[in-house]
C-alpha cells in the first residue's frame, strides 16, 4: 500500500509566503497609497533662489561690517571715554614719541578729520535716503518729514557745539604777549593764544561714529525682505491667508509693488555704503587715537567726549523712540522687518529628558503620566522608562514596558523560541 506523500514546500516559497504573513505592515498612514502620500508631502512655499559664490562673499563682508561698526553701546562709550580720560593724563605728563599722527598736516587730519561732518554726511545721507524710501513703500513725504529731520538735528548740534567751543576759547584765554586782547590779532601777529580748547576733534570724532552706528541700523534683517516680499506674493497670488506672521500682509498692492521695486534696486548701493560706513568709523577710531596721544590736555577732551556722548544719547535713545514726537526712530517704516525673532541657536542647552534633575523625569518619580515619556518618532523609549520608574514593574504591566533587564530577556529569549519552533514546522513538516 503505497503511502501519500505530503507535498514538500521549498524553503524559498514558504519562506516568502511566511514573511509576507508574519511581516507587519510598514504604512503608517493606511488607505493611502505612495503616490497620494507623496504629493501631500509635497511643499508649497516658494523656495529661495540659489546663492551664488559672489553673493556668499558679499554676505561674509557685510558679516565682518556688521560686527565691527555694530559693537555694543554699553562698552564702546564707556571706552571712548575712559580712554580719553587715562590716554590723555598719561601724555599730559609723559609725552608720547612723535609718529606721523603728531603731525598737524598730516594726510588723514587736513583731508578727513578737518571735513570730518562732510565725510560723515557724505556716506549717511544716500544711505538713510535708500533705506528709509524702501522701508517706507515709496512715500516721499514720510522720508522728508520722519526719516531726514534726524541728519538735519544732528548737523545743527554739530554747529552749535563747535561755535560754542570756539567762543569759550576766545573769550577765557590770553595771548602769550601783552598788548593783544584777541584771539585773531594774537595768531596773526604769531604768538600763541592760551585758553579752554575744547576739543572739537574729540568731539566730531566721537558724535560721528555713534550717528553712523545709529543711521547704520536698518541693515541688520535687510535681506530677509527677499523673503518676506517672496512669501507675501505667493501667499497673495494662491489667496492663503493661513500666514498671519509676515509683516508684509497688511500693505497695500501698490505698497509691496513699490517696496519690492526699491528693494530691488538699492539693495546693492546700500551694501556698498554700508562698507564705506564701517570704513570711516574705523577711520575716526584711529584719529581719535591720534588726538588722545598728541593734542589738547585731558580735561578739554574729556568734557568734549561727554558732550558728543550726551547728545547722541539724548537724541537716538531718549528723543526719537517716542511715538508721539517726529522724527521717527532709525527703521521705522510701514511694516517691521526687524522684529521677526530667530530661535536661539547653540547658546543654551535643554535639559536632558533622562536626566534626574528635569522637569518630565520628575513628573515621573511623582507618579505623572505616561505622556511625560520622552518618545523617538512617536514611540517610548523603554529604557528612559524604566529608569524613570525605577526598574519596578507594576501590575498587569508588560516585560517591555518597564521591569528589570532579566526579565526583559526573558521574554525576548520566549518570543525567539516560539518562532523558532513555528519556522521549525513550516520547513521541515513531519510525516
Amino acid at each position: 500500500m503505497a503511502s501519500k506523500r505530503k507535498p514538500i514546500h521549498t524553503p524559498s516559497a514558504a519562506g516568502a509566503a511566511g514573511g509576507n504573513a508574519a511581516r507587519p505592515q510598514m504604512n503608517f498612514r493606511q488607505g493611502l497609497n505612495d503616490t497620494t502620500a507623496r504629493a501631500e508631502a509635497k511643499g508649497t512655499r516658494p523656495t529661495a533662489t540659489p546663492t551664488s559664490i559672489r553673493e556668499v562673499l558679499t554676505m561674509m563682508v557685510l558679516h565682518v561690517c556688521k560686527k565691527i561698526i555694530f559693537f555694543d553701546t554699553s562698552l564702546k562709550v564707556p571706552l571712548y571715554l575712559g580712554s580719553l580720560f587715562i590716554v590723555s593724563l598719561i601724555g599730559d605728563f609723559l609725552p608720547y614719541p612723535k609718529t606721523y599722527l603728531a603731525r598737524t598736516d598730516n594726510l588723514f587730519n587736513v583731508y578727513f578729520v578737518k571735513l570730518g561732518w562732510a565725510w560723515t554726511l557724505l556716506f549717511a545721507f544716500p544711505y538713510l535716503a535708500m533705506t528709509s524710501i524702501t522701508i517706507c513703500c515709496g512715500d516721499n513725504q514720510r522720508l522728508i518729514r520722519n526719516h531726514l529731520p534726524r541728519l538735519g538735528i544732528a548737523t545743527v548740534f554739530w554747529f552749535v557745539w563747535t561755535k560754542l567751543f570756539n567762543v569759550i576759547e576766545s573769550s577765557y584765554g590770553r595771548c602769550s604777549v601783552r598788548g593783544f586782547d584777541a584771539k585773531t590779532p594774537c595768531l596773526k601777529a604769531g604768538h600763541l593764544w592760551n585758553g579752554f580748547d575744547i576739543s572739537g576733534h574729540a568731539f566730531i570724532l566721537i558724535y560721528s561714529s555713534l550717528v553712523l552706528m545709529e543711521e547704520a541700523r536698518p541693515i541688520i534683517g535687510w535681506e530677509s525682505i527677499k523673503d518676506l516680499l517672496r512669501n507675501e506674493e505667493h501667499n497673495r497670488s494662491n489667496n492663503d491667508n493661513s500666514q498671519t506672521s509676515n509683516p508684509l500682509k497688511n500693505l497695500k498692492d501698490e505698497d509691496l509693488k513699490a517696496l519690492k521695486y526699491f528693494y530691488n534696486r538699492f539693495t546693492p548701493t546700500i551694501r556698498l555704503f554700508f562698507i564705506g560706513m564701517t570704513m570711516l568709523q574705523l577711520l575716526w577710531d584711529l584719529m581719535l587715537v591720534g588726538t588722545m596721544l598728541y593734542h589738547h590736555r585731558m580735561v578739554e577732551k574729556v568734557l568734549s567726549g561727554i558732550i558728543a556722548v550726551v547728545t547722541w544719547f539724548v537724541t537716538y535713545r531718549a528723543w526719537y523712540p517716542l511715538p508721539t514726537v517726529l522724527p521717527d526712530p532709525v527703521g521705522k517704516g510701514l511694516f517691521n522687518y526687524q522684529s521677526i525673532s530667530k530661535p536661539e541657536i547653540g547658546l543654551r542647552r535643554r535639559a536632558s529628558l533622562l536626566q534626574p534633575g528635569s522637569t518630565a523625569a520628575a513628573g515621573a518619580n511623582a507618579g505623572g503620566s505616561p505622556k511625560e515619556i520622552p518618545k523617538f518618532m512617536g514611540m517610548p523609549l523603554y529604557a528612559a522608562r524604566q529608569q524613570m520608574s525605577g526598574g519596578s514593574v507594576g501590575a498587569g504591566a508588560s516585560p517591555l514596558e518597564g521591569g528589570s533587564a532579566s526579565g526583559q530577556q526573558a521574554a525576548f529569549g520566549t518570543a525567539t523560541s516560539k518562532r523558532r519552533k513555528m519556522l521549525d514546522n513550516r520547513f521541515h513538516p513531519s510525516g
